[in-house]
């Protein structure tokens, strides 16, 4: 992790805006963006992969994290989160747009295809696994595509 003054600030975020949040397996959620955030490089990305579901998943609007993050950032997690009114893998190929967000989103998607995670689920199947494993195999293969 790199830990800079604005780096700090995104973890305190996540943090509390994941707080009492809980992944498939009941693991607290902000272990996951952590997680993310461990295999960036530098500071606004780490800041971008610690942010990355704050949006979707919590209170937090864009316009908050605006008042506290360069427009780097914000502008990385516009792309990062999806409006589910769009094809899965459209949102993919528009996030190959913003350098920072496809970084981010190619950790993310390692993260989520590493099973072991998901192993002790009683809540998804085998065939789920598998579904979402190739839907995550995909994205990373359009994200290493050329624009």
């Amino acid at each position: 992790m790199i830990y800079t003054a604005l780096t700090k600030k995104a973890m305190k975020v996540a943090y509390e805006a994941h707080h009492g949040q809980t992944d498939r397996s009941g693991v607290p959620y902000i272990f996951h963006p952590f997680y993310v955030a461990e295999q960036m490089d530098d500071e606004l990305s780490t800041c971008t992969a610690l942010l990355h579901d704050v949006v979707e998943d919590t209170e937090i609007s864009f316009e908050d994290l605006a008042r506290e993050f360069p427009e780097e950032v914000v502008e990385a997690l516009h792309f990062l989160t999806r409006d589910k009114s769009m094809n899965y893998f459209d949102y993919i190929r528009n996030l190959r747009k913003n350098l920072i967000a496809k970084k981010v989103k190619q950790a993310d998607l390692l993260h989520n295809s590493d099973v072991t995670r998901l192993a002790d689920c009683e809540n998804i199947s085998d065939r789920q696994i598998s579904r979402l494993q190739g839907r995550y195999r995909r994205a990373l293969e359009i994200l290493s595509e050329s624009t």
